[in-house]
């Protein structure tokens, strides 16, 4: 919230309401982008995470390596894209058209039962590691990211 009021009660009252963050005027533009970027932390919406952690699996961009504790998978470049974007979006149902336009993008057709395809390899590579349960079948819908069954 950046507003000119500037006292307790009002920042207290703002806070509650549902704001992430309060700065009044003036402020400066550099403590604006720099709470900007905490809040986008927090929220796991920042670009440029080198890691993805959610339990034991570990997601890294930079090396684009997936494992789970210290037994590295292996995985396609879509499979890690789509990993990627399950782990950055846990516990949230996607139907098949919103998985591929987030995974492959809007410019490109593809068939939806595409995405089954990739699920289903997907699965197989984490049951190896008995961790097939991450990926979730919500019927008549589409599929869910989570660590909790």
């Amino acid at each position: 919230m950046l507003t000119a009021r500037g006292e307790e009660e009002d920042k207290v009252r703002g806070l509650e309401i549902g704001a992430d963050d309060y700065i009044t005027k003036p402020f400066s533009p550099k403590e604006l982008i720099a709470r900007i970027r905490a809040v986008l932390r927090r929220s796991g919406k920042i670009q440029g995470v080198a890691q993805i952690i959610l339990g034991d699996l570990v997601l890294d961009t930079e090396q684009h390596r997936l494992s789970i504790g210290d037994k590295q998978l292996e995985v396609s470049p879509t499979e890690f894209r789509l990993m990627q974007f399950f782990m950055t979006h846990p516990d949230k149902v996607y139907s098949r058209t919103q998985l591929l336009d987030q995974v492959w993008g809007r410019s490109v057709y593809i068939e939806e039962r595409t995405i089954d395809v990739h699920i289903r390899r997907l699965r197989k590579i984490l049951s190896e590691h008995g961790r097939e349960e991450l990926v979730q079948t919500v019927r008549g819908f589409g599929y869910r990211f989570s660590l909790i069954d």
